[in-house]
């Protein structure tokens, strides 16, 4: 294996570092004029182009400058957030996180290190990387730390998966995804709290009938019984620890955020296990737009099988249609793993992503046979939950503290 193979993984891991933080900082050569300033504090020409590299190195989902400058912008408040209550970060302390973060592609540090140089990425947007990441995620721990207490109830039902035993686990489940765009974020998280707080299917379907912006919001949200195996892996604890009746906290997904309630969970027929999927992205175009309301027309009359939208997409850049053959669920975007989760092959839904419509069409889903796979302990589903509820917080506070920033392009 490749120091580049092992390299891509790490999009996961970045999340799971720092509650969602995203790289910046880097600034040794180049373009060294601000072009945006946050809160006074000036981003260069220079930092927006090595953080789009590092992007594209891990393998992230949005590689374009419009997603390296909004990166940079939010690393900006963390870490202002950070140093207000007076928090550092030392040099021992910055090195174990580098370390940390290169082991799990199992590589040293300088290893990681080279493979970045040979990928024309400065090392100190790595450090910065860190460094952001590891204060913001010392910041939320003490900010937020005291409000989450996870009991036992809650980690006995994230761990009902593990203990059915040749059984499979369904869920009945209500969805509510709220558009998030840029400048919005505070008003959708203020939504999904709203959402977050009902008790009952009844109050979370009139509130999803309000805010969602899915197929399902006539139907109050609700979905149909599916193995708990469709729903991406991150999500499946924080559905796994709910009563029914009660909601997720607020999930932030890509350029959006989601609540989920519980309605019923049961026994399924068939085996539970890992699942490999096949299925291929269309971007229609600008949301609300002419050509994307004209091709999703199309495919909805024209296309049944994933083969024929090759048909449909003819004339368009070759970028527009993208085939991903055989992932597992941990490679795929969350929002395009919900959606997934309730398609049968052949089957499409069209989301808003970053501002433009894309079509996701199931061509297949596989079980996957497993590998002596070892379940966790009570302690690591208690983590588990834990980084769940405050990977909510932190998103919430984030989106205060962008609404509240001072933000100047020039």
């Amino acid at each position: 294996m490749t120091m580049m193979t092992r390299l891509l993984p790490l999009l996961t891991l970045a999340v799971t570092l720092v509650f969602g933080a995203l790289p910046g900082l880097a600034q040794s050569s180049g373009s060294f004029s601000p072009v945006i300033t946050v809160n006074g504090s000036g981003i260069t020409a220079y930092e927006i182009n090595q953080r789009l590299r590092f992007m594209q190195l891990l393998n992230a989902a949005g590689t374009t400058p419009k997603d390296a400058e909004e990166a940079l912008i939010q690393d900006r408040l963390r870490i202002s957030a950070s140093h207000q209550v007076g928090l550092k970060l030392d040099e021992a302390g910055l090195e174990k996180g580098m370390a940390e973060f290169a082991g799990r592609a199992n590589l040293t540090n300088e290893k990681f290190l080279e493979a970045l140089k040979q990928n024309g990425v400065d090392p100190a947007t790595f450090r910065d990387f860190v460094r952001a990441g590891m204060l913001w995620r010392e910041l939320v721990r003490a900010r937020f730390g005291a409000k989450v207490f996870i009991n036992d109830a809650a980690i006995d039902r994230a761990m009902m998966q593990e203990s059915q035993v040749g059984k499979g686990v369904k869920i009945l489940i209500s969805e509510a995804i709220i558009p998030a765009p840029p400048g919005n974020e505070r008003n959708a998280m203020g939504q999904a709290r709203q959402l977050s707080a009902t008790k009952g299917e009844a109050a979370f379907a009139a509130l999803a009938r309000k805010y969602s912006a899915t197929a399902s919001r006539n139907r109050g949200g609700r979905l149909d019984w599916m193995p708990i195996e469709n729903l991406p892996v991150q999500l499946r604890a924080a559905v796994l620890a709910l009563k029914p009746g009660t909601a997720t906290a607020p999930i932030t997904l890509k350029g959006a955020v989601a609540v989920f309630m519980l309605r019923a969970i049961g026994d399924g027929s068939a085996p539970s296990g890992p699942q490999s999927l096949s299925y291929m992205t269309f971007n229609l175009g600008a949301t609300g737009s002419e050509q994307a309301a004209r091709l999703a027309g199309r495919v909805a009359t024209d296309a049944r099988r994933c083969n024929e939208l090759y048909t449909i997409a003819k004339g368009l850049p070759a970028s527009a249609l993208t085939a991903h053959d055989g992932v597992t669920q941990a490679q795929v975007p969350t929002d395009i793993g919900l959606t997934l989760a309730h398609l049968d092959i052949g089957e499409t839904e069209v989301l808003s992503r970053g501002g433009s419509d894309t079509l996701v069409m199931l061509c297949n889903r596989e079980s996957v046979p497993g590998k002596d796979e070892v379940a966790p302990t009570r302690d690591q589903v208690r983590a588990q939950l834990e980084n769940n509820a405050l990977a909510s917080y932190a998103e919430g506070y984030l989106a205060d503290l962008e609404a509240d920033a001072v933000i100047v392009r020039k």
